[in-house]
């Protein structure tokens, strides 16, 4: 065993020295879960992220590599030529088959690969964006305030804003608005979003609680939908099944291994999680 570490130490050193310009992460964790009631399960995630870059071009490529096949999760490339910025997106995620697909998701997707040209104008404190799909956008910040207006297919508008200690965000999009509030209260820091979810955060870096309540969710009945996405029901989307409100109590301490330890109890389901997660 210590001649192979050893082997590797050298042959890392050398890797690095030939590719400076490539980086290398990733992330692994073990879950048990006892399920309540029910049987308990032990899951496995593992992913890895490369990102090359040369000169003002940047490639990024992730793999999940838990199973039984190393498995492309995204990749893109992005390159800056004076105002001009030109970002390629090279993977098709197929998220809505049958076996992948969850309760109110999608039926049908688009083809989510392909080109973005966007030209920065600065006009003032404000920047005016166009890209290939002939949306515009607007952004700045005025007074602390930072906003961003897209009009195209979906027109949206942000604001983030920071007021007398609490992080302010608001998102309307096609006419429905989301947002949420986040502020620090003698040392607890707590969310509060327009879904009526809850989180408020205890302890020091490295030995935390976090307490959520989550809200309940009503049951959507399926819509059919078409594979080109035209028509009111768009790509269509599956039955979603009424959830009931509950909580969660989230216990993480970082260990002297450089490991990260997170113990969670739901009252969903009466489980209890344990999660061994490291990242690198």
């Amino acid at each position: 065993m210590k001649k192979l570490i050893a082997l590797f130490a050298v042959t890392s050193m050398a890797s690095t020295a030939a590719v400076a310009s490539v980086a290398l992460s990733g992330s692994a964790s073990v879950s048990y879960d006892d399920n309540g009631t029910a049987a308990s399960a032990t899951s496995y995630d593992a992913d890895m992220t490369i990102v090359g870059t040369a000169g003002g071009t940047t490639l990024t490529a992730s793999y999940d590599m838990d199973g039984t096949a190393l498995n492309t999760t995204a990749v893109d490339m992005a390159t800056t030529i004076g105002p001009v910025t030109i970002a390629a997106d090279m993977f098709d995620e197929i998220s809505t088959t049958a076996t992948t697909n969850t309760a109110g998701g999608q039926i049908f997707e688009s083809t989510d690969t392909g080109v973005t040209i966007s030209l920065d104008v600065p006009i003032g404190d404000a920047t005016v964006a166009l890209d290939n799909s002939g949306n515009v956008i607007l952004s700045g910040t005025w007074s602390g305030v930072t906003l961003s207006h897209t009009v195209g297919d979906t027109t949206s508008t942000t604001a983030s804003v920071a007021l007398a200690g609490i992080d302010v965000n608001v998102t309307n999009k096609a006419g429905a608005t989301t947002w949420d509030l986040a502020t620090t209260v003698s040392g607890v820091d707590i969310t509060l979003a327009s879904t009526q979810k809850v989180t408020a955060a205890f302890g020091l870096a490295g030995n935390t609680m976090t307490v959520s309540s989550i809200p309940a969710v009503a049951s959507a009945a399926s819509s059919a939908g078409t594979a080109a996405g035209t028509g009111t029901d768009g790509y269509g989307t599956r039955p979603q099944t009424a959830v009931a409100s509950y909580s969660t109590v989230a216990i993480t301490r970082d260990l002297t291994s450089g490991a990260t330890l997170t113990a969670t109890y739901s009252t969903l389901d009466d489980s209890l999680t344990l999660k061994a997660a490291v990242t690198f």
